[in-house]
This record gives structure tokens, sequence and C-alpha cells, in this order.
């Protein structure tokens, strides 16, 4: 039975087994590359996705769990705290190896969609989940504050 879902606004059908991590879905049958494969234990967030507007770590979500529902990936990513974080990110050049990056990203903008002025507390408690191996945490956390100022602030 197929698995009918909204992958980056757009209507999607998957004939997959519906235990199929999202991940694979996603890379394997939309060739939607930009998310990636870390751990498969959803501890380090490089393939953090939104599921609903909600960071999801798609390594352990089943296909079948996103049925109904709107998926967004890094190439999906829009609206204003998407754009600010990406600005942001490339102004302060953040990545190094950048593997991680699009988990950082998907993290940060759902972040500053639900707080448009983070603290560095909640920056740090938002973030802790997504690992970067070269360390450019306290890049991600400025460009986070970067994209923040360039944000309306909620009313």
């Amino acid at each position: 039975m197929a698995i009918k879902l909204t992958v980056n606004n757009q209507p999607q059908e998957l004939d997959v087994d519906p235990e199929m991590p999202l991940l694979w879905a996603l890379r394997d049958h939309l060739k939607l590359t930009g998310t990636k494969f870390g751990c498969g234990m959803a501890l380090c967030g490089a393939c953090t996705v939104h599921i609903d507007g909600q960071p999801t770590r798609s390594c352990v979500t089943p296909i079948s769990a996103t049925a109904g529902k709107s998926v967004t990936t890094i190439e999906g990513l829009s609206g204003p705290a998407g754009k600010a974080i990406q600005d942001a990110w490339v102004g302060l050049d953040v990545p190094q190896c950048g593997y991680c990056q699009s988990g950082q990203i998907m993290s940060a903008s759902a972040l500053l969609t639900a707080n448009s002025k983070p603290t560095d507390a909640d920056i740090d408690a938002a973030m802790s989940g997504n690992i970067c191996r070269c360390a450019t945490y306290v890049r991600i956390r400025a460009a986070i504050h970067k994209a923040a100022e360039a944000l309306p602030a909620k009313a």
C-alpha cells in the first residue's frame, strides 16, 4: 500500500516498506540527498528534517509515520527563518566539512520559527542534539543570533 505525504510542498506517493526510515525514502526514492545519514540512531542530528514543522530525526522515523503529513527537507527550506538562517550561515562562513550542516540548519530554523529572539541557553538547548565533528559550535551560535537579528520580533 502506497504512503501519501507531502515533501517540500509537493504531494508524493511512495510504494515502499512502511517501516523504511524516512531518511532512505527521501534519499533513495525521492533523490533528495541534502538530508544526511550520520549515526542511524537519532543521536547526531545529520538527518534532521521537519515533519509538520517540528524538527525530527529521519533516520529512525518510519515512512508510515509520515502518512498524511508535511515533510520539509533542506532542499525545501524557505520562509523568513529559513532564509535568515541560510544567509547567516553563508555570511559567517559556518561550515568546515559541511556534513552536519543540513541538520544544523533544519534545527536552527525550527528554533527561530518558534523563538525569533533566542538566548544562548535557548540555542544550546535546541541545538544540543546536533553534533559537529569540526566543532563549529561558536560559529553556529553566532549565525543563529545573526539570523535572529534579521527577523522581525514576534508580537
